[in-house]
């Protein structure tokens, strides 16, 4: 492999790999805040960036992204309301069932609203054949998008989490439940405002993406894949560690297929989320109990 193509992976790696991070973080917002790991997570993807392509048809691309990460984000309320806050001391299992049943429902209903056409946003800046050069690596402008803009999201989410009122009580929430209540914060509340901040996120990666990898109707699933490899392969609940944990899944996948054939891309995130899970439950920046002492 000559130097030029190493960096041609490396960069393709390091997108792919910040795209899983972001979508891994939504699974960490939800999971400190609850303590549930929302399988339908992928679908917040899926719905930004499909919602987005059907109101570009008619308005201005920002307002159609913006327009877009809304309804999504109501979505997201919607279901914590709805199909999670009611629930007492609900299982494991149970949970597990209800996500992944959420997932396939908003997937059925995606299919019958938008068909099994693949779609995409156009590029925020040039086209598909435009390319920036550093040093013989050619990128696309959208990559560029792509890393800023999740880069932003990173460091204002932790910005949230450590500076704000909000932020301060989802993580006492998290933390303590009970003793939030009695501190006054409506535990209620913080829930669904981590559905909401979860599928906001993964409706504005959603629309970033699109004009890359496009979108259809299933296309959120393999990302949820990913996005949890990436979040266990981190340490559950750890944000700041899922974007270190994404790349380093997006650079193996990309260099996979130097040695591969393609078709076994997907095939290197579930033999490392099986891996991790055998040798180090709690990830590579968790501890071994991150896993057993969160309460369902």
């Amino acid at each position: 492999m000559n130097l030029e193509l190493f960096f041609q992976y490396l960069v393709a790696g390091v997108t792919y790999g910040i795209i899983y991070s972001i979508v891994a973080i939504g699974f960490n917002i939800i999971y400190n805040t609850t303590g549930i790991i929302n399988f339908a997570q992928g679908e917040f993807f899926m719905l930004g960036g499909m919602t987005a392509v059907t109101l570009n048809s008619f308005m201005p691309l920002p307002a159609a992204i913006l327009l877009a990460v809304v309804v999504t984000m109501i979505i997201g309320a919607l279901i914590e309301v709805i199909f999670i806050r009611w629930l007492v001391n609900p299982s494991v299992l149970r949970m597990i069932i209800i996500t992944i049943g959420l997932s396939i429902i908003i997937r059925e209903i995606a299919l019958h609203v938008w068909d099994e056409k693949v779609r995409a946003l156009p590029y925020f800046t040039g086209d598909a054949v435009s390319s920036i050069t550093f040093a013989d690596v050619h990128v696309s402008p959208q990559v560029l998008w792509v890393i800023g803009i999740c880069s932003i999201i990173v460091i204002v989410l932790n910005f949230f989490f450590s500076f704000t009122s909000l932020g301060r009580q989802m993580r006492a929430c998290a933390d303590n439940r009970d003793a939030a209540r009695l501190c006054g914060i409506s535990a209620k509340n913080m829930v669904t405002l981590s559905f909401v901040l979860s599928a906001g996120i993964g409706a504005v990666a959603g629309c970033i993406v699109s004009p890359i990898t496009y979108v259809q109707y299933d296309s959120g699933t393999g990302l949820a894949i990913k996005g949890f490899t990436v979040a266990i392969l981190g340490g559950l609940g750890n944000s700041m560690a899922a974007v270190a944990a994404g790349i380093i899944l997006g650079v193996l996948e990309s260099f996979s297929i130097w040695i591969m054939p393609t078709a076994f891309k997907d095939a290197i995130s579930i033999s490392i989320l099986l891996l991790i899970l055998f040798v180090r439950p709690g990830g590579l920046f968790g501890s071994k109990e991150v896993l057993s002492l969160r309460e369902f």
